[in-house]
């Protein structure tokens, strides 16, 4: 079979070449308009993907498909998704597009350098507008809004908004307290806002033009000498010619259809092998005694999957029941997490974790295709929900004593994470959402989708791009101006969330009476620095020490430097002495060289080793 393919296939191409003028060619040639389900049709020079012959298009350009939904969509160099097609005008040489999430603007940037233009004089494509260049902000979600800036809802997270602003307006004036700049789209050809849903596409006149065929109602073709017209079904072509393009197309299909068996044999190998090598590690996993369910045992758990909990990033979690009292949250995963690897990672990491202030895992569910992961299930949910409630409205359990037995429980729990496992995990997501609270409101860190693990001796780690919630990430995840990232990042993470609960707010609040309480931190550090109580939520004479201690030590972990902050063992030592920590020195000093430097690197007894990710 081998020897039999080649031979066929150099025969196929033989025979192609010697019907290659358009004389032979008048029957072989006609590839008829297809469409999907629900566009356009489409002929010469596009080619409709599984429906036509290769000759039937002019190049990989041209190249349309259907997706899931019958709709005609194109695929362009460097998009990261295919655009929906309304309308093709074969005698203009022009194509509509839209896009289903309104993104046209971010998906068609630059798009000069691509095949297609947003032509708007036949005479001069490319000179026929003044181009637009935008400046894009990364903006926490707090319903701000500007009529000069253009909200990007197609790439807006639980987060954040994306606004664009017109690059050489002024932006004095314009709400972008704590946004961040995130890229830019330069040459639009027009005001981003009125281009969000469609536009329309030129294609080069230098590519095919088959206006003059259509006009004259016959079909276009290309060969070696160029364009050439040919008649549509119907004409004077005979017998012979027919049977010679149904041998043809019977054979390419032929092709087609045994590349494909191979590529489905190739799939289903590859299927196989992740399988066999989840069912490998689970085999060699279980003498750390996690149970291992059945999907049918995770839906009598779930009772068919009834109480939904939430929604995260990579799956369902739902409500369950191992007996009477014992019950659990199911985290079902979706196809998105993965092809095996991420699904081990996971399952490793949270099987080397037994601490009383990090969450447990119970067991996990690997059944074909169907994974899941169960977890102890925390009745009072997450820290978030009762700190973020007003001055006037903080649930009364959440005393300033429970707040610091909170607090301290979290930072035995990095503690143990830093140093306590048979590797170091860097946590990397530690905000309230993440610190769930029991029946007794004992603090445990869950959700490891950003962990990384890494061994004991090393103090840092290489990263390729950053990871984290914004207003929790250490300054190095972002630029590596300020030192490498280690362990330290995580206690950044933690001084913010120390912050957090002694306000009773997000650290950083546009709608602040003035510039001074916007950024919550500036103000702690400002108002303890002059000698001031903390007035906030102060209920008993012992509450203004608890407040004062926690936000000493949150001040003393976000210093924008590492080598400044203390390790997380000495964050322990701070919360759990009855002493107030001393002041530290203003941590946000925006300068780092000399003796300054090495004396930091000194205070802590930090070296910094970068290691490869």
């Amino acid at each position: 079979m081998r020897s039999s393919v080649p031979s066929l296939v150099l025969l196929f191409l033989c025979f192609a070449h010697g019907t290659a003028h358009p004389a032979h060619l008048a029957e072989k040639d006609r590839c008829p308009p297809k469409s999907c389900r629900h566009g356009p049709l489409v002929q010469f020079p596009f080619l409709l993907e599984g429906k036509g012959q290769p000759h039937c298009g002019y190049n990989r350009d041209f190249h349309l498909s259907c997706d899931e939904r019958g709709h005609t969509q194109l695929s362009l160099p460097d998009t990261p998704r295919p655009l929906v097609v309304t309308d093709i005008d074969y005698n203009n040489t022009s194509i509509g597009v839209r896009d289903r999430d309104s993104c046209i603007p971010l998906l068609l940037a630059n798009l000069n350098h691509s095949i297609f233009s947003y032509e708007r004089s036949r005479r001069s494509p490319y000179r026929s507008y003044p181009p637009y260049n935008y400046t894009l902000f990364q903006c926490p979600r707090d319903g701000r809004s500007d009529s000069s800036m253009t909200r990007l809802g197609c790439v807006k997270t639980s987060e954040y908004d994306v606004f664009a602003v017109q690059s050489d307006s002024y932006v004095g004036d314009l709400p972008l307290v704590s946004c961040m700049r995130n890229g830019s789209i330069d040459l639009l050809p027009m005001m981003i806002d009125s281009m969000m849903d469609e536009v329309r596409l030129f294609w080069d006149k230098k590519k095919p033009d088959c206006g003059r065929c259509t006009n004259h109602g016959k079909w276009c073709r290309q060969n070696e000498s160029g364009i050439f017209c040919i008649n549509p079904p119907g004409g004077h072509e005979g017998k012979r010619n027919l049977e010679i393009t149904g041998g043809v197309v019977g054979f390419f299909l032929f092709l087609v259809g045994l590349s494909g068996l191979g590529y489905f044999i190739n799939e289903k190998r590859r299927d196989k092998a992740f399988q066999l090598k989840i069912e490998s590690f689970l085999q060699d996993y279980e003498a750390l005694k996690p149970t291992r369910y059945s999907y049918n045992d995770i839906k009598r758990i779930t009772n068919d999957f009834e109480e939904k909990l939430g929604q995260g990033a990579y799956g369902t979690v739902y409500k369950g029941k191992l007996s009477d009292e014992i019950f659990v949250a199911v985290k079902m995963l979706d196809n998105s997490f993965g092809n095996g690897e991420e699904f081990i990672n996971e399952v490793s990491t949270m099987g080397r974790i037994h601490h009383v202030n990090v969450v447990r895992m119970v067991g996990f569910c690997a059944d074909g295709f169907r994974r899941a992961l169960v977890y102890e299930f925390l009745a009072n949910e997450s820290l978030e929900k009762f700190i973020f409630q007003g001055e006037d409205t903080l649930d009364p359990f959440l005393s300033w004593e429970r707040l610091h037995d909170i607090a301290l429980g979290v930072a035995k729990g990095i503690e143990y994470l830093h140093q306590g496992c048979d590797h170091k995990i860097l946590h990397f997501d530690i905000k309230p959402h993440n610190i769930l609270l029991d029946n007794n409101f004992n603090p445990k860190i869950a959700d490891f989708g950003l962990a990384k693990l890494c061994s004991k001796e090393q103090s840092a780690v290489s990263m390729t791009a950053a990871r984290g919630t914004m207003g929790y990430i250490a300054p190095e995840v972002f630029s590596r101006n300020f030192g490498s990232v280690s362990s330290k990042s995580d206690v950044y993470s933690f001084g913010m969330l120390l912050l957090e609960m002694v306000g009773g707010r997000k650290n950083v609040d546009v709608n602040a009476k003035n510039m001074s309480q916007m950024y919550f931190p500036q103000w702690v550090y400002n108002h303890l620095n002059k000698g001031e109580e903390l007035e906030i939520r102060i209920r008993e004479d012992g509450d203004h020490n608890i407040a004062k201690k926690l936000a000493i030590v949150g001040l003393w972990c976000i210093h924008w430097y590492p080598a400044d902050r203390p390790p997380v063992k000495a964050v322990v030592q701070m919360l759990e002495g009855d002493e107030c920590p001393v002041m530290p020195k203003n941590p946000f000093v925006s300068s780092s060289s000399g003796d300054a430097a090495i004396m930091r690197g000194r205070l802590w007894n930090t070296d910094l080793e970068v290691i490869a990710e």
